[in-house]
């Protein structure tokens, strides 16, 4: 498997970005093979002379002398900087000579690139970014969380399609059960668009629907997959991961207060719960709806976040999600029209 790697996206590249593509080395298969795009010079510079004699026949290094920065207009910087390494990932995928790309780049110009590069999977309106929360009750998928900030009904339809899939075949849940994100439980809340995605969502019987659920549900188990558009979606995933970061700050606080030996018997139980919610251990966040494996990395992503991505596009890629939702949309008789 070959997958490129956006070396100059995210706070902290290209060191981070490119150290953590060197530690996944040593989990990759035989025939798997990295590719870092970004200023060649610069690159081969951070990469090391060891490094590029001991993994030579793994590792390639493509040319990419442009950059897109984190606050740049995604449209127009696609446009404007076809040396980019956002621009030459995409299109290494779409060419053919990458089966997955990864970057913590700017999220709209990585979105934009893949869709104008890569395409839509055939009968995908509109690709949607899908993250998956760890809770107590078990993982849960949420699509979009920014990717589309202005959703038509049939968008809330067919993410809650894809991220089905990614539950299903990746996290290994037979039947995840889907919510649409409203303002309540009931039928008639929410917004006219959002009426409009719920009469689609129930009238496929092939997808284990359960109705509108509220921001709180997420954590308490009562559905697997959590449709939204990207706006909504963005907002709940950044307002997590200031959540529990504020909150194991407050409670080391506490415990420091209480006693340091208290403290000091919790670390062991801290840093587990840490781990298990730290969004790098996670790696990034699926794109879901192009023709290709895209991986799009948290702005802040280090060392482990870039490694863990290696192993979730290796294992996207491998269960063939793509071709089990283009499969789907093929059958279902939900057509809907982009209105």
């Amino acid at each position: 498997m070959r997958i490129a790697i956006d070396a100059m996206g995210g706070d902290y590249a290209p060191d981070e970005i490119i150290a953590g593509a060197i530690e996944s080395f040593e989990k990759l298969d035989k025939d798997d093979k990295i590719i870092l795009l970004g200023p060649e010079a610069l690159v081969k510079d951070k990469v090391g002379s060891k490094n590029l004699k001991k993994y030579g026949s793994v590792l390639e290094i493509v040319d990419a002398p442009e950059v897109i920065g984190m606050d740049e207009s995604p449209i127009e910087a696609i446009r404007q900087k076809k040396h980019s390494s956002i621009s030459l990932m995409a299109r290494l995928s779409a060419d053919g000579l990458a089966d997955a790309v990864i970057s913590a780049g700017n999220t709209g110009a990585c979105v934009a690139a893949c869709q104008l590069r890569m395409r839509n999977i055939e009968g995908v309106n509109r690709p949607g970014i899908a993250v998956v929360f760890p809770t107590f009750e078990g993982p849960v998928t949420m699509c979009d969380v920014g990717a589309n900030i202005s959703c038509k009904p049939i968008n809330y339809y067919q993410y809650a399609v894809m991220a089905s899939m990614y539950s299903k075949h990746v996290l290994g849940i037979a039947s995840p059960r889907v919510g649409l994100m409203s303002i309540g439980e009931e039928e008639n809340k929410g917004s006219d668009v959002i009426k409009k995605a719920r009469e689609l969502l129930k009238s496929d019987k092939n997808l284990n629907y359960i109705g509108n659920i509220e921001g709180r549900d997420i954590f308490k188990g009562k559905c697997d997959v959590a449709v939204s558009d990207g706006f909504v979606g963005n907002v709940v995933l950044k307002l997590t991961e200031g959540l529990v970061d504020g909150l194991f700050k407050i409670i080391k606080h506490e415990l420091m207060q209480e006693s340091l030996l208290l403290a000091m018997k919790f670390k062991p139980v801290m840093m587990r719960l840490f781990q298990k919610y730290d969004y790098h251990e996670y790696g990034g966040a699926p794109l879901l709806g192009v023709n290709g494996t895209a991986v799009i990395c948290h702005g802040s992503s280090k060392i482990r976040t870039i490694r863990n991505a290696v192993m979730m596009s290796k294992k996207f890629h491998g269960q063939k999600i793509n071709e089990k939702i283009r499969e789907y949309l093929a059958t279902t008789t939900v057509r809907g029209t982009d209105e």
